[in-house]
């Protein structure tokens, strides 16, 4: 009987939180994997061996014995192909992907549960961003009686501690060329260009944010059907959003390419800390509501981004573990809807889980706010 939780990078930044929530869950039956035996080791010991390491390295093949008794296997590092993830969902294996590549998403997305022998659900766009962020572009588009589009804007602080795969992943980056779709039709774009004035409210106030190829943008006109959708980045410090701005428009992306520049950049995002531990997700429907032009607001702001990944996930984790869905790929939003709750994380499960089990967990330091305006 199938009673295990693996979780690939389950020592890393986020997967350790990750692993701390499920286990005190299933105490003895959540796996912090990775290549580093020894590092899987040193933190099973610090949970107290309710956590159990393993070395498991990604991109090897998984052993089959192995998959005859993890019931769920989750992600936290990038990676290239689904054969992984494949193995997984043949086997009567749920999967959940807790990383942001949007290629990589995409191409999980395509996967049938006829065509390619699916025996079990994949989740995906668990996280921030994806997942709060996608779950906060429903909520406000329930509102609407239709929605023309949606922009979302991500502050991430850069005094706050980042794991590495996620430094790398935002350095890497910095000068990608990514689709968007805008007005239903799929069109090329470039990060930290379009630049967009969002309001993240509180002492926040109105910031300058980005384009960025963060892989909700990819999913909301699929999943939601909404024609246009954007998500923007910026940071809590307004010289270093401006410095990056301006560093791309001089060659960065071309400099990055170079690796001995690109370990530098990842090195000094790591180390210093050019701001605080805040963060923000802004998300802005636009559309109409009783024959009205109307926009409506979701926003969140706290600290420690990590935390809240965390929390988002293992939430979602917990459930599929419990009440699975019917065998096939699903983004969060098509699972889960969001009830934002002051400083509580309100979940409950919808759509094809059909369960309606509510999960709430508590969020210290975080605030969820809405609003609306006629346009």
């Amino acid at each position: 009987m199938k009673t295990d939780i693996i979780v690939i990078g389950g020592y890393g930044h986020v997967g350790s939180q990750i692993c701390r929530l499920l286990g005190g869950k299933h105490p003895g039956k959540v796996y912090a994997a990775g290549r580093n035996l020894k590092r899987a080791e040193e933190f099973s010991r610090s949970t107290g061996g309710y956590v159990k390491p393993l070395r498991l390295a990604a991109e090897e093949p998984l052993d089959q014995r192995l998959l005859e008794r993890v019931k769920l296997v989750v992600m936290c590092l990038d990676q290239q192909d689904t054969r992984l993830a494949e193995a997984c969902l043949q086997s009567g294996t749920h999967y959940v992907d807790v990383s942001a590549n949007g290629e990589f998403l995409s191409k999980l997305q395509k996967l049938a549960p006829v065509k390619n022998g699916l025996q079990a659900a994949a989740l995906l766009s668990v996280g921030l961003a994806p997942g709060l962020t996608n779950l906060l572009a429903a909520r406000a588009m329930q509102e609407l009686e239709h929605t023309e589009s949606v922009d979302i804007s991500i502050m991430l602080g850069l005094g706050d501690s980042h794991g590495q795969a996620a430094l790398e992943w935002t350095v890497d980056n910095l000068g990608a060329a990514f689709e968007i779709t805008e007005h239903g039709k799929a069109r090329t774009a470039s990060s930290f260009t379009g630049s967009k004035s969002t309001d993240f409210g509180f002492d926040l106030r109105t910031r300058t944010a980005y384009r960025f190829p963060f892989s909700d943008q990819q999913t909301l006109p699929v999943t939601l059907g909404v024609p246009s959708v954007s998500t923007r980045l910026c940071f809590d410090s307004r010289i270093s959003t401006s410095a990056v701005a301006v560093l791309r428009r001089l060659g960065l992306p071309a400099l990055l390419r170079n690796r001995t520049c690109r370990n530098f950049a990842v090195r000094a995002f790591g180390k210093f800390r050019f701001g605080s531990a805040r963060f923000a997700v802004k998300v802005d429907a636009y559309g109409l509501k009783n024959g009205k032009p109307m926009q409506i607001e979701y926003g969140v702001e706290g600290v420690h981004e990590a935390d809240i990944t965390a929390i988002t996930a293992a939430g979602v984790i917990l459930n599929l573990y419990e009440s699975a869905p019917p065998s096939g790929v699903y983004h969060i939003e098509q699972l889960f809807t969001l009830q934002p709750d002051g400083n509580r994380l309100s979940l409950v499960s919808a759509g094809k889980a059909g369960t309606g089990v509510s999960m709430s967990y508590p969020l210290n330091g975080v605030t969820f706010w809405t609003r609306s305006t006629v346009r």
